[in-house]
């Protein structure tokens, strides 16, 4: 058994998941030690958000957020450490995501985040990362790269599967019954109703969804939503704060003065659960079981949403939550970035071509030796 560390700090900018696994011979054979939580200080998080838009002297804000955040990975490792009482010479490699700033793979770019070489010295526990540059070289979206591990840890032979991670973004790995894969971007997560509920009621996040749920739909304003070029386009397709954030929305309320802002937030929660079911009925029109990741997965109000999204196709759908296949929620993604450094270091692919749009099958990540 060899041990790997996967870190991930995603678009909901809260913190940094970790988790700690050993992988045997073969890669089904993964099993989770440990895990660990380390939320951003408000200044750090501050930060992050500001480097979401351009702004002055950009270089060096990244270059000392991406320092800030290695420490928070570092701490995130040292807890996983301490935990399984495991040493850094035992540690094959640390898989991390990096924080997302840019995502314009239409460019030919992606921007995440991120300082591997201090990490890496910081620790020494050799790195990798970058995972996502060399899909978009070869031409794909960069995204989602979730689709492979999710086929790996919960396809089902002879069973139609669709995994939906709810974080900032939501994204679906389609597990078909006949073996193949599909998967991409299908909208917002929980980016728009953090953004609201924290611009009105300076919460980070509405919490299992009450803000939401005293609130009702609007169905003009969910309609103007949804009438958004990118729910039109074909996959591969990914997406990110470039497009979906405060004042997209704000630039569309405008045609609302009346609406009260719980009624917004209800209907940012129906728009996420109504655009991952829309995509799923469109792809996956056999699906039999639909299981939930992320944040938006603890998210009461949301759940509820989704099944109700599903009850006008009706289609036999089972929707819960990853942790009744014994992975919680909110370690599905940090498990990946494990799973992905380890396959890197066998030089085997990370990337499915026909989710992301690339070329062909590549070997994902840079290493940054300890």
């Amino acid at each position: 058994m060899r041990y790997y560390i996967g870190l991930m700090s995603g678009t909901s900018l809260d913190g940094v998941d970790g988790v700690l696994v050993a992988i045997g011979d073969g890669e089904s054979r993964l099993k989770q030690l440990a895990a660990s939580y380390v939320p951003f200080s408000p200044d750090l998080r501050t930060s992050l958000f500001a480097l979401q838009i351009s702004g002055f002297d950009e270089i060096h804000r990244v270059a000392q957020a991406a320092n800030q955040l290695v420490l928070v990975y570092a701490n995130c490792v040292l807890h996983l450490l301490k935990n399984t009482g495991l040493a850094p010479e035992q540690i094959t490699a640390i898989g991390v995501h990096g924080q997302t700033v840019r995502h314009r793979p239409e460019f030919g770019y992606t921007t995440q985040i991120n300082n591997p070489a201090l990490l890496a010295e910081l620790l020494d526990i050799d790195v990798i990362a970058d995972f996502r540059s060399r899909d978009i070289a070869a031409g794909g979206q960069g995204a989602p790269l979730v689709p492979a591990f999710h086929r790996s840890v919960f396809g089902q032979p002879g069973a139609t599967r669709v995994v939906v991670n709810i974080g900032g973004i939501s994204n679906i790995s389609i597990l078909h019954a006949d073996g193949s894969t599909d998967g991409f971007d299908t909208g917002p997560g929980n980016v728009l109703m953090d953004a609201w509920i924290m611009q009105h009621k300076a919460q980070a996040f509405d919490s299992n969804g009450d803000w939401a749920r005293i609130g009702t739909a609007h169905p003009q304003l969910l309609a103007m939503l949804k009438d958004e070029d990118f729910f039109r386009q074909p996959p591969p397709k990914s997406t990110g704060r470039d497009l979906f954030h405060l004042a997209w929305l704000e630039q569309r309320l405008m045609y609302f003065p009346g609406i009260s802002t719980v009624d917004v937030q209800a209907t940012l929660c129906v728009f996420t659960a109504q655009t991952v079911v829309e995509a799923i009925v469109v792809h996956a029109a056999d699906v039999q079981q639909v299981y939930v990741c992320g944040g938006g997965a603890y998210n009461a109000t949301l759940m509820e949403a989704i099944k109700a999204a599903f009850l006008p196709y009706h289609l036999n759908v089972c929707v819960d939550s990853t942790e009744v296949l014994g992975v919680s929620p909110n370690h599905v993604e940090a498990l990946a970035f494990a799973w992905l450094a380890y396959r890197h270091n066998e030089r085997q692919s990370g990337n499915i071509a026909q989710v992301t749009g690339a070329a062909g099958e590549r070997i994902l990540g840079a290493l940054y030796p300890r």
